[in-house]
């Protein structure tokens, strides 16, 4: 197939996701804890190749997701701060297809997918500013069926109530993952607002 280069900024890919979702979960028992952090895209895109002979213009699609389920323990914790250090697997599914258009090649496609699982440890904290303001935020890194597989995150918290919070922060993920002519090499990064809610 003909060479493509497709660069996207992140308002490029706001304006190329089709769909985007995250949730996250935690339980907690004393110093243990319980969470789990899912995300779902699809962005979708279009270049022009080089030349315009064998193909005009190149579509490509990309379905991610990635699940993740770990432990914790507290290893500090007080009435305004509590560190954890953490360990758990992200399972990453990753789609992509690349369509032609135009030229001798029009219509030809191709599909590529991979499903591998990675290990992760890291550190998770929260300190409150105020009975109602905090400060929340992670850092995890590892490997597996990826070379390196991280996740950082840094957000700003308000307590409602003892059941709802909102969140504002910022967060960044990163794999490299190669296999059989595969490569998935990615960071994904971008302003993240959320609710939470405490049972």
């Amino acid at each position: 197939m003909p060479e493509a280069h497709i660069d996207a900024s992140f308002g490029d890919i706001l304006d190329h996701l089709d769909f985007g979702a995250m949730a996250t979960g935690e339980a907690r028992y004393g110093p243990y804890s319980i969470f789990a952090d899912v995300m779902y895209s699809k962005i979708s895109g279009q270049g022009g190749t080089p030349k315009g002979i064998l193909a005009d213009n190149v579509n490509v699609s990309s379905e991610t997701f990635a699940g993740f389920l770990g432990a914790g323990y507290a290893i500090y914790e007080d009435s305004t701060a509590r560190i954890d250090i953490s360990a758990g697997f992200r399972v990453w599914s990753v789609e992509s297809e690349l369509s032609l258009e135009g030229g001798i090649l029009d219509g030809v496609s191709r599909t590529d997918d991979a499903v591998w699982v990675d290990g992760l440890v890291g550190f998770r904290g929260t300190y409150s500013l105020t009975p109602e303001i905090y400060l929340t935020g992670w850092a995890f890194v590892g490997a597996g069926g990826a070379d390196l597989d991280w996740d950082v995150a840094g957000a700003i918290g308000y307590r409602f109530n003892d059941t709802f919070s909102a969140v504002a922060g910022y967060r960044a993920l990163g794999v490299d993952y190669s296999s059989d002519g595969f490569v998935f090499d990615v960071v994904q990064q971008g302003p993240m607002l959320g609710l939470i809610v405490r049972f």
